[in-house]
Order: C-alpha cells, then sequence, then structure tokens
C-alpha cells in the first residue's frame, strides 16, 4: 500500500468518526495555540522593553553620584557630580559622542489661564537630542550659547503642548515657571508611555543653568547626573572605562578608596532585560507544552480504542495480503494527520488570540504600545512537535495493531 492510499484510507477513517476525531484534535489544538501564544506575548515583551529602552537614548551610559556614608552608614545620593565633570567628560573621552547634565525641577507651568504640572522637568545641555536620540518636531533646540547665556527658553513634550495650548501653535509662546517667563522654542517628537505606563511626552527641557540659577536661584555647579552617549555601540565599554578614570582623576579617589559617583551602562541592563524576559517565556512556554502532552494522550486514548474497533478490519486486510509494516503504516499516519490538523488549527488560534492579547494590553496599559510579534520560529516547531507527539503517541496503538493474528482478529467480535 502506498502512501498516498495511506492517506486517503486515513482521512476515510477519521471522518467516519467525526466527533471523536474533532475532540482529539481540540487537545493538540489547545496545547499548539498556548504554545505559540504563550512565546509570541514573551517576545512582544522583549521587543517593547528592549524598545524602551533604546528610546531612553543612544548608547547610553548614566553617571550617578555616588552613595554618602556617616560613621559607616550609607547615606543618599551626595552632590558629587558638576557640569565641569560633563564638559570634562565631552572634551577628554574619545570613545563619547555627546553629553548632557541632568538638573532636576518641579512647579506649575502656566500660560494665560491653564495650569499643568508636567511629569517630568529637566534642566538639560544642549546636546540632550542626540544622547536621547529625541529630536525636535517643530521649531529648535537650544544651543550652548542659551546654555551659556542662561536664556529663559524652553523645548515642550506633546503631552505639554495639547495640555497648555489645545490646537494652537505653542512656538514663540511665553509660559510661567514659578512666575518665571520661559518662551517654547520648540516641541519634540512624541514618545508614548514607557514600560511602566508614564507618558514621556510630560515633559519640559530648559537649559540647566536657567534651573540653577533661575529656578533653583542656586550659584552651585552641581547636577543630578549626567548621561552620555558612546559614539558606536561596539565603545560603550571604551567610553565607561574612560569615563571612570577621568572622574577618579578629577575626584581624586585613591586606588583602594570608594568612588563617589556610579557609571552605568544601559546596555548591560537591556541584556539583563534579555535574559529575564527570555527565562519568563520559556517558563510559560514549558507550562504551555503540558498542554500538548495532554493532547498527545488523548491521541493514544482514540488509537488504542480505534485498534479496538477496527480489529476484523484489521484482520481483513491481513488476510487479503497487507503486511504488519502496512498496518502500523496507516494507524501511524491517522495519528500524524490527526496531530497535524490540529497543530495548523493551533497556530492560527495562537496567532490570533497573541494580537487579541497585544490589543488588550495596549488598551488597559496607558499608551504603551507592545509590539505584536509572531514568533515563526515558534510555530513552526510547534508544528514539527505537533507531528512528533502524533508519531510518539500513535506508535504504541499503530504497533499493536501490526502484531494481531489475522486469525484471531477475524475472530473477534
Amino acid at each position: 500500500m502506498n502512501l498516498l492510499l495511506t492517506i486517503r484510507v486515513a482521512f476515510r477513517a477519521l471522518r467516519k468518526n467525526k466527533l471523536r476525531a474533532g475532540l482529539t484534535v481540540l487537545g493538540v489544538v489547545i496545547g499548539i495555540a498556548a504554545v505559540t501564544t504563550m512565546v509570541s506575548i514573551g517576545e512582544s515583551a522583549g521587543a517593547f522593553v528592549q524598545g524602551q529602552l533604546q528610546a531612553l537614548g543612544t548608547n547610553v551610559i548614566i553617571v550617578q553620584p555616588g552613595m554618602g556614608q556617616s560613621g559607616g552608614v550609607r547615606e543618599a545620593n551626595v552632590p558629587t557630580l558638576t557640569a565641569r565633570d560633563a564638559r570634562a567628560i565631552a572634551a577628554e573621552c574619545s570613545a563619547v559622542l555627546a553629553v548632557t547634565p541632568i538638573v532636576g525641577a518641579g512647579g506649575q507651568v502656566i500660560f494665560g489661564n491653564v495650569n499643568w504640572k508636567p511629569k517630568e522637568m529637566w534642566g538639560v545641555g544642549a546636546d540632550y537630542p542626540t544622547v536621547r536620540n529625541w529630536p525636535v518636531r517643530a521649531g529648535v533646540f537650544f544651543t550652548e550659547s542659551d546654555v551659556t547665556a542662561a536664556s529663559r527658553v524652553c523645548i515642550i513634550g506633546n503631552t505639554v503642548a495639547i495640555k497648555l495650548f489645545q490646537t494652537a501653535d505653542p512656538l514663540q509662546q511665553a509660559i510661567r515657571i514659578k512666575n518665571i517667563p520661559l518662551v517654547v522654542i520648540g516641541v519634540l517628537e512624541r514618545k508614548g508611555a514607557n514600560m511602566v505606563g508614564q507618558d514621556q511626552d510630560d515633559i519640559i527641557v530648559m537649559p540647566y543653568t536657567t534651573v540653577k540659577q533661575t529656578l533653583q536661584s542656586s550659584a552651585f555647579d552641581n547636577v543630578n547626573a549626567i548621561m552620555v552617549s558612546a559614539r558606536t555601540q561596539d565603545q560603550m565599554a571604551d567610553a565607561e572605562s574612560q569615563i571612570h578614570q577621568l572622574l577618579l582623576e578629577r575626584h581624586r579617589i585613591h586606588p583602594g578608596e570608594q568612588p563617589d559617583f556610579r557609571v552605568q551602562n544601559m546596555t548591560e541592563i537591556a541584556n539583563i532585560m534579555a535574559i529575564v524576559t527570555g527565562t519568563i517565556t520559556m517558563l510559560l512556554s514549558a507550562i504551555a507544552g503540558i498542554s500538548l502532552l495532554v493532547g498527545g494522550v488523548g491521541i493514544m486514548n482514540i488509537m488504542l480504542v480505534s485498534v479496538t474497533e477496527r480489529t476484523r478490519e484489521i484482520g481483513i486486510r491481513m488476510a487479503v495480503g497487507a503486511r504488519g509494516r502496512d498496518i502500523l503504516r496507516q494507524f501511524l499516519v491517522e495519528a500524524v494527520l490527526l496531530s497535524a490538523i490540529g497543530g495548523v488549527f493551533g497556530v492560527a488560534l495562537g496567532i490570533g488570540a497573541s494580537v487579541g492579547i497585544t490589543a488588550v494590553i495596549n488598551k488597559i496599559s496607558s499608551g504603551a504600545e507592545w509590539p505584536v510579534v509572531i514568533s515563526i520560529p515558534a510555530a513552526t516547531i510547534a508544528l514539527l512537535f505537533a507531528a512528533a507527539v502524533g508519531m510518539i503517541f500513535g506508535y504504541y496503538p499503530a504497533h499493536r495493531a501490526s502484531r494481531l493474528d489475522p486469525i484471531e482478529a477475524l475472530r473477534y467480535e
């Protein structure tokens, strides 16, 4: 009996018991759909996290003040970084592309009779758009001359523009922060929500010198942090090493002493997050894979029942010349067909579930935009695994059928 004829006979046998075959296929469908969905959602989460880290900036390294100590007890961050440190990093570190100091600010923003309190308000340097990979969609960003002169200008995010100006053009309009007028000279490109659902566009940035001298009335040069962009991804380690060595020298930190600053490489954080999301995806997939085994047990049960019901048929086939391997192949093909049909429907259901779950997550997560990732390798592996399940769990019933004695099979009632 050739393979094509075997497949035709297998389809005919399955059609005789449509309900039973359908219920058996359903177990495989659920298993494949669960695996495909879990892997796709896991990869969507990983892509979202990586995208958020990339949105922080290009090849970003963050330098923060170290923890102070008093009597051997670690205390809060102390202001050990200065704008001079930022300028020195830009001038002396060859692996560094751009640098911006970061100074925190806060307060109500007023335009006309409208008040709004942005979630983020920062004093930054002129290279902030380069470091954060965040261009201006309207107007211009302030220049180094504005930083030097502590000009009363600012750049606003898309959310602030909508809250304060609705549909009006915000450019060259004067807003007030702590009753100090600042002229809006630019609007940043929209970024959307970050990984924790916080609106990144609810932001105002201005020259850090303006924040220090005008809003804080401070004569000190200290900053909250320094953000650095390495020239390339491959130069991240070199940039981090150069920054660390430069600040040790500038802050007169002797060998063996605790540095009064911390240098964080965002690539390392991205790698850690990738490991975490990958591990979670593997765990979810393993749990979902258990349902495939359940579907395999269902295939074995249905095939054993089929062998019992078709004992006389098997005896007749053997009596007219069918060999044991022909019977083995017929029942194996039936088992593989059951699992393959379940695999195809399972992949389709898994893809649909992935798209639907991603849409629900985006709907309830306050503007976060998870990408829809359909894992083609996972779907392919799931299909192959489904066929393997059919062969593995169908082999014993098929082998049992092939070993039946023709005489006993013909006499079976």
